[in-house]
């Protein structure tokens, strides 16, 4: 079996100092819009929402990946043993 390749301290850093400066940029330019404070609240609930969205389904389909993989070695253990199993009869 082959290990998950792990990401460098750097990727990891980039990763979230671009989810920072996206999300922080997003909120500046919400804030400073010419529009009135209850459209700046719905906007800003709408950029919250899609970031909360964004990571539940990241973490399902990631979650999935892993349930499959899991599943798949086990079949493949599984037919390993019987294979075992019938040079050995």
């Amino acid at each position: 079996m082959s290990q998950p390749q792990l990401n460098s301290p750097a990727w990891i850093m980039f990763t979230y100092v671009n989810f920072a400066v996206g999300l922080g940029v997003t909120m500046i330019g919400i804030w400073s819009m010419q529009v009135d404070l209850t459209m700046k609240a719905f906007l800003a609930m709408g950029i919250l929402l899609v970031t909360s969205a964004s990571f539940n389904l990241a973490k399902t389909l990631r979650d999935e990946h892993e349930a499959k993989r899991w599943h798949n070695r086990l079949d493949e253990a599984r037919t390993e043993r019987l294979l075992r199993d019938v040079d050995a009869a």
